[in-house]
């Protein structure tokens, strides 16, 4: 469904409701400027913004919020300058209840579908290292703006897990069928200098006053430019692949548990923690 055109009364409403919500404990917090419609939207979740059940469904209903006050653009950031979001919550797959980690996965697909399908122009501000889920919060995102001296990409084969169809399509579009079969099959993790090459992130910021600079001129491009039209446009573009997703989501939410479950994977988790645990004690 296509959206209305930006009503600024109406933002002004929704900037109201939001101050509300975004209290210093929020797992996402959300301000918006009235004058342009743009919307900052920072994920707040301590300490490096792992993915987990509570932060993706305030994703998705943050994400819903905008598209019902009909803002003009929104920039998606973190509250860390060291990590923009670390991945799917580790200890959400350390022997899981199978219901609550079916429910983490199909809000994973929820997360990546709203993101993917806005109806407004989205840019990722990436602030810090951004490895798995991470790297697909911002490849949802239409334009990417990456701080230096970070790491970013699909590193779930290095962790046990497999890319799923529906993100390995995210990833195809963004830098080309050839480079994502190899870099997701690998795991490969690539610093700013070199995602900005493959075509990873668009463009690069020495910090973050001038990452957002950046981010928001890629959203003035669209100005004078008629939302309906955009906004039609994009969502030609990406509303198949969504429903795509949609059709093989429970096939692939099995295969995802069956993955987690797999006591190979489980073993290598128990590893990676008591690594972290030692590291800590050092």
């Amino acid at each position: 469904m296509l959206r209305k055109i930006f009503n600024p009364a109406r933002l002004s409403r929704f900037q109201r409701t939001m101050v509300t919500v975004s209290s210093s404990d929020a797992l996402v917090s959300t301000e918006v400027d009235d004058k342009t419609g743009y919307a900052t939207v920072t994920l707040n979740r301590a300490p490096v913004n792992s993915l987990s059940l509570e932060l993706m469904t305030e994703i998705v209903k943050t994400v819903d919020e905008l598209e019902r006050s009909n803002i003009r653009g929104m920039v998606l950031t973190s509250f860390s300058n060291k990590v923009f979001c670390a991945g799917l919550d580790i200890m959400e797959m350390v022997n899981p209840d199978l219901d609550r980690l079916r429910a983490v996965w199909t809000r994973l697909q929820d997360t990546w579908a709203s993101l993917y399908g806005t109806s407004f122009p989205t840019v990722a501000l990436i602030n810090g290292h951004a490895p798995a889920g991470g790297c697909l919060l911002a490849l949802c995102c239409e334009y990417r703006v990456m701080c230096n001296n970070f790491n970013i990409g699909l590193n779930e084969t290095q962790l046990g897990l497999a890319v799923p169809p529906w993100l390995q399509g995210t990833m195809r579009q963004t830098i080309g069928t050839r480079e994502a079969e190899i870099h997701c099959i690998k795991g490969t993790m690539f610093n700013s200098q070199d995602a900005l090459k493959i075509g990873l992130v668009d463009e690069l910021a020495a910090e973050n006053g001038e990452a957002m600079q950046r981010a928001l001129h890629y959203l003035n491009t669209f100005k004078q430019m008629s939302p309906y039209a955009r906004s039609a446009t994009k969502l030609l573009m990406r509303n198949k692949d969504i429903e795509d997703m949609k059709r093989g989501r429970k096939e692939d939410v099995e295969r995802f548990v069956e993955n987690v479950m797999n006591s190979d994977f489980q073993n290598g988790l128990t590893v990676y923690l008591q690594s972290l645990k030692n590291r800590k004690n050092k």
